[in-house]
């Protein structure tokens, strides 16, 4: 039964909102968006287009609990189109390169050479959308995305980074939720 407009006008009054969009895009100034999200646990995926149907292009895979990314010094007075996706997946394997392999076959293996460490793990999950290498370099509390493989991959290579011989790398079967409505913001004049 549709909402009469006067019970309407009379549920607004009482306090009765809209829901808040769950994903927004603000201009912070005339080339800085900063995207926003609530707090659902999951990873996040965000990616950008300049026209609304896309091709789009991602910006980073963001770890469980972030809700927010800022996107900087953009093109000014350009259309920039965003769109995000949580991601999920359980821990499969840990390793830190140079540990010793584990008779399990399922666990990830890292070899390094130089300042490369190759990664090895056997596919073990039929129905994911990729495989999420993370890293735990030395002294940081958590884990952050660094790699994405197409579905089906079972090594990866990383080219390391100074200071990352020490870190630690985990490995995840990724699994996608659904695409959020894609905003928009134009960016303004360059001061």
């Amino acid at each position: 039964m549709p909402v009469k407009p006067l019970a309407l006008l009379a549920l607004l009054a009482a306090g009765c909102s809209a829901p808040a969009p769950s994903f927004t895009a603000a201009l912070t100034s005339p080339t800085d968006v900063v995207l926003s999200w609530p707090n659902d646990g999951a990873g996040h995926r965000v990616d950008y287009a300049n026209a609304p149907d896309g091709p789009w292009t991602t910006l980073g895979f963001l770890p469980p609990h972030t809700t927010s990314y800022h996107h900087p010094d953009l093109i000014p007075e350009t259309p920039f189109y965003y769109r995000e996706q949580p991601f999920s997946g359980p821990v499969s394997a840990e390793t830190t390169p140079g540990a010793p392999a584990a008779p399990d076959a399922t666990r990830l293996h890292a070899v390094a050479s130089g300042d490369t460490v190759t990664f090895t793990w056997a596919g073990h999950s039929p129905d994911e959308a990729g495989f999420l290498l993370e890293i735990r370099r030395p002294g940081a509390p958590e884990f952050a995305p660094v790699e994405v493989t197409d579905p089906g991959a079972t090594t990866c290579a990383l080219s390391l980074l100074p200071g990352e011989e020490r870190s630690a790398y985990r490995l995840r079967a990724l699994h996608y939720g659904p695409l959020s409505p894609v905003v928009h913001q134009t960016t303004g004049k360059e001061r």
